[in-house]
């Protein structure tokens, strides 16, 4: 095992920044995390950050970087083109679009584009994520990615056939800060635990009638005023609603799946996701997303050329 890092990999988001140093094994030798996404880096300059977080590490100067996620959006440090779908995952990796005029070589890794005409979507980020878990070759998986955008995949036979977005950590944002559902989960929505039986009833409820979630979002406020549904409890069937409705309609959309749902996340959404999954009868397969981005952009980097293989 080489202990001199081979590349950088960056998960750039809107708000948040992840770096790693990686030997051309993917084993990690040093991280940073920082808030500096998009928004501040357009600001202060995606160069300079960057290069903040590269001498932090102690990277050499010449130091190859690859990088996935929203830097490389429209708004981001350079456009980097949509792919479109249908399209095998390796020659995604493959269209990283290089950053002129640098010492280093830094590449952005495409998002993907679905140009349907009734089902339009996009993402960026979440492409690296599917490259890194360990899909198989052959066969149809539907993978699940949790988050403020929910995103649901069909891949097949080593390519992405088609996806969908669901906007569930979104809505949970939106609707506990400005709705009427603030006065009933309060100022600072408690974190929701898997366990929670207001979780998994209202979970349950949303699977069991196929992911209506508008009609019941106000009976809970109605709960906190006629039945002394407290904060935290009012938290749990929020989740439990969106996240219920959430795999309800990803059902409908991608039907029954022979295989195991992949789920790429990590920490507290693993655990509300695995659990949601299990009360809609689903078997899954667990993928941390930590070490999934890691993984695809270690392969993105062996697809462009930027290090050798293993």
């Amino acid at each position: 095992m080489s202990s001199a890092p081979a590349f950088a990999a960056l998960d750039w988001g809107t708000t948040r920044l992840r770096a790693w140093l990686l030997d051309n094994t993917g084993n990690v030798l040093a991280e940073r995390r920082g808030d500096d996404g998009l928004i501040t880096a357009r600001e202060k300059g995606f160069a300079k950050v960057l290069e903040g977080h590269l001498a932090a590490m102690g990277a050499p100067e010449a130091l190859p970087v690859i990088i996935c996620g929203m830097a490389g959006s429209r708004q981001g440090w350079i456009e980097a083109p949509y792919v479109t779908v249908p399209a095998p995952i390796g020659a995604i990796l493959r269209g990283a679009a290089r950053i002129e005029g640098s010492r280093r070589d830094i590449r952005i890794v495409p998002g993907l584009a679905q140009r349907v005409a009734d089902a339009p979507d996009v993402m960026r980020g979440e492409e690296t994520q599917l490259a890194g878990a360990g899909l198989p070759a052959k066969g149809r998986q539907l993978v699940c990615m949790p988050g403020t955008h929910s995103k649901w995949v069909a891949v097949a036979n080593g390519a992405v056939a088609g996806f969908g977005t669901w906007p569930t950590g979104e809505l949970f944002s939106v609707l506990a800060t400005h709705s009427i559902l603030k006065h009933s989960l309060g100022e600072h929505p408690a974190p929701v635990a898997a366990g929670s039986p207001f979780f998994r009833q209202w979970c349950e409820r949303a699977l069991g009638e196929g992911g209506d979630v508008t009609s019941k979002l106000f009976a809970i406020r109605a709960a906190g005023l006629l039945q002394d549904l407290q904060p935290a409890d009012a938290a749990a069937c929020l989740s439990g609603l969106l996240i219920g409705g959430e795999i309800a309609s990803a059902r409908r959309r991608y039907g029954a799946s022979e295989e195991p749902v992949v789920l790429v996340a990590s920490g507290a959404l693993a655990t509300l996701y695995g659990t949601a999954l299990g009360f809609a009868g689903l078997a899954f397969r667990s993928v941390d997303a930590d070490e999934a981005v890691r993984a695809g952009l270690l392969e993105a980097a062996r697809e462009n050329g930027m290090i050798g293989g293993a």
